[in-house]
């Protein structure tokens, strides 16, 4: 039995240049970051198209056939599936259910649209530090996101101040509190990190 690969828009792998816009067939563009959670590891992956049965990713960590994902496309859709194929720099995932591609889409415009809307973030529970003016303070990482970052800390943080952000492995962004109270605070990156800095937290073991 073939395994489907899930391919770019427009793409089809038996050379059928209509086979893409027939129902389960038809591959939706998303170009979206999903939190992915595997065994011992978490990561965010952009997804490349999705389609009623499958999707594709682009990662670069590696990933092995037969591999159990679970695909957090926002807080409230995460959808199951295993490795079907993998290549570099991307792999295919068929889902364990088929989905409804067009109403998947449809929710996740309403979430953006909406106040509530927070972009993936990974749970990273590592040391960290902050230097501003000259000083150096440790702190809890919790969380992170391609812009953002949440932590907890022991000593009042100005809202509004700016500072640099050292992660382990020596990753340093310039960053400024978004927010802080009862111990914990809130980071804007000012530098974005790297999709493939957040594709492992293993990336952020100290």
């Amino acid at each position: 039995m073939n395994e489907p690969r899930f391919s770019a828009p427009g793409e089809d792998q038996d050379g059928d240049a209509d086979a893409d816009r027939r129902g389960g067939d038809r591959f939706r563009t998303v170009w979206r970051i999903a939190k992915v959670i595997r065994d011992g590891d978490a990561g965010l992956w952009r997804v490349r198209n999705m389609s009623d049965g499958g999707m594709m990713l682009a990662v670069e960590v590696p990933v092995s056939v037969g591999e159990r994902l679970e695909i957090a496309l926002s807080e409230t859709i995460v959808i199951q599936g295993r490795v079907a194929w993998c290549e570099e720099g991307r792999c295919g995932v068929a889902f364990d259910a088929a989905v409804d591609g067009n109403e998947v889409l449809r929710q996740l415009a309403a979430e953006q649209q909406s106040g509530d809307y927070r972009a993936p973030r990974l749970p990273v529970h590592t040391r960290a530090q902050l230097i501003t003016d000259g000083a150096v303070s440790d702190i809890e990482l919790a969380d992170l996101s391609q812009s953002g970052a949440g932590f907890l800390h022991d000593v009042p943080m100005e809202v509004g101040k700016a500072l640099e952000l050292v992660l382990p492995g020596d990753i340093r962004r310039q960053a400024i509190v978004r927010w802080s109270r009862g111990g914990r605070g809130g980071l804007w990156l000012t530098e974005p990190l790297g999709r493939a800095d957040l594709e492992s937290i293993r990336h952020f073991k100290a």
